[in-house]
């Protein structure tokens, strides 16, 4: 039998009473109705080991095929950060200053965001998460991938999830276009396409939540149950 057909038990799986799965959910629910996009952040040091961690964590999220089309490239150092920021920046002007449309601006528009990034150089890390469209487990750079955006929006929230648990303000930055990320990251964009950028370290003193992020849809408008 070769290895990719072979089973193992499932020897991990931890099964919980009802009453204690009604309180695990609410206060998983309660835990990450904490979690808030910031962008002011402080630049308190964050051990890189905490970072792989996280990391870790988005690691085992599942995948189209188990190809895993992912990769995180953890940034540190000032100077890579400077020039992402600039790059960031050169962008979002173009962005603010018409090519958005002014539908999008106005969107935006209460959430208070503008051109100047300072967080992506303030921040102690960031981290930037590309795709993969080819590669396999083995990486080899042959084997389709599948499920692609599918398989790295899930690592994406398992990472986002992991930083927040452990302590950690967050910010999604998706500038467009993003293949400046390749290039300053060192990554061949033809293998490997910037997905998105995530900005974690602790919260600033003086950081604030708009209240406009504070609305959330309800349980009703979000979902449907179909019972017997």
């Amino acid at each position: 039998m070769a290895v990719e057909d072979q089973h193992h038990p499932l020897t991990d799986f931890i099964e919980y009473p009802p009453q204690e799965m009604a309180t695990r959910s609410a206060e998983n629910f309660a835990h990450l109705k904490r979690r808030h996009s910031i962008r002011s952040f402080s630049d308190r040091p964050v051990a890189k080991e905490v970072i792989e961690n996280c990391i870790r964590a988005a690691g085992t999220a599942p995948s189209g095929a188990n190809h895993q089309p992912w990769h995180f490239v953890a940034i540190n150092s000032a100077e890579v950060k400077g020039q992402i920021r600039e790059a960031a920046e050169e962008l979002e002007r173009s962005f603010y200053e018409g090519r958005a449309g002014q539908e999008w601006l106005d969107a935006l528009k209460p959430l208070g965001t503008g051109a100047n990034k300072p967080y992506l150089e303030k921040a102690p890390w960031l981290i930037a998460v590309f795709s993969q469209k080819k590669g396999g487990l083995s990486n080899d750079g042959e084997q389709t991938n599948y499920y692609v955006h599918e398989s790295v929006g899930i690592a994406t929230g398992f990472l986002i999830q992991a930083l927040h648990n452990a302590g950690l303000g967050t910010l999604t930055h998706t500038p467009k276009p993003m293949s400046f990320l390749s290039k300053i990251c060192g990554r061949d964009n033809s293998i490997d396409r910037p997905y998105m950028l995530i900005v974690t370290g602790y919260p600033a003193e003086d950081a604030t939540i708009p209240e406009h992020a504070m609305c959330k849809k309800s349980l009703e408008e979000i979902a449907t149950f179909l019972e017997d």
